[in-house]
């Protein structure tokens, strides 16, 4: 049966088969290695070889996929038998007795088993921490002035919208109450131009409106198309305001 050396190795006599399928087996003296992941044998016990004897044979825990009990089918005739399958290689071994089979099946499939710690070891991984989100700029808000009234002994703010061209927004803060109606810009071009190519224009001349908060009539240019109706300051302009 198996002992374990000084260097906590697994050693003992086990039969190899020369060649797969042979039937001849040759005994060995086998030393399991874990610590260098190797299965080694040699001739003989290796205290009674000659210094600098090697090893006859290895193999590599690693390839080692699986050991077992051989069959019947597999090596008739041949107790206490079993196999180590190595990539496309079997291995036949052949114990002394049932204690030393499977001692030995169990060391090589432990020692050439794949484990895999229960716990995981990678430490979770740190939270990223978010960029602060910055708020957007905010969209300057027109400015509102308030025209105070008493209107029957009450008193009335009424608010003044100031457009950021520089006007009073009296004339410009009546395109809400018409959405169909588009006021002209507070400037007046140095030269003429043509209108822009739209739709036709339905009919265009000037007009006297009243402003919405200052209720003063003024003079416009007025153009009516099919969709809308818009009005300038003068002839000479453009196009309207939207």
């Amino acid at each position: 049966m198996p002992y374990v050396d000084r260097q906590n190795r697994i050693c003992g006599f086990l039969d190899i088969e020369e060649n797969e399928t042979c039937g001849k087996f040759l005994r060995r003296y086998f030393i399991l290695d874990t610590q260098a992941n190797c299965l080694l044998w040699y001739m003989d016990n290796p205290q009674n070889l000659a210094i600098g004897a090697g090893a006859v044979g290895s193999l590599q825990l690693t390839y080692i996929s699986k050991v077992s009990i051989a069959t019947p089918k597999q090596k008739p005739k041949t107790p206490f038998c079993f196999v180590i399958n190595a990539l496309s290689q079997r291995y036949f071994l052949q114990a002394s007795d049932q204690k030393d089979l499977q001692d030995w099946v169990e060391a090589l499939n432990r020692a050439s088993k794949i484990t895999v710690p229960k716990g995981s070891s990678v430490p979770p991984a740190t939270e990223v921490a978010k960029p602060p989100v910055v708020p957007q700029t905010q969209e300057r808000k027109p400015q509102v002035a308030y025209k105070t009234e008493i209107i029957g002994g009450v008193v009335v703010h009424t608010p003044i919208s100031i457009n950021q061209n520089g006007g009073d927004g009296g004339e410009g803060s009546d395109v809400a109450g018409h959405p169909l109606l588009r006021g002209s810009p507070s400037y007046i071009p140095t030269s003429a131009a043509k209108p822009p190519a739209g739709p036709p224009v339905l009919k265009s001349g000037y007009c006297v409106k009243q402003g919405n908060v200052r209720k003063s009539w003024k003079r416009r240019y007025f153009v009516l198309d099919e969709f809308s109706i818009s009005y300038y300051k003068c002839e000479q302009v453009s196009s309207p305001s939207l």
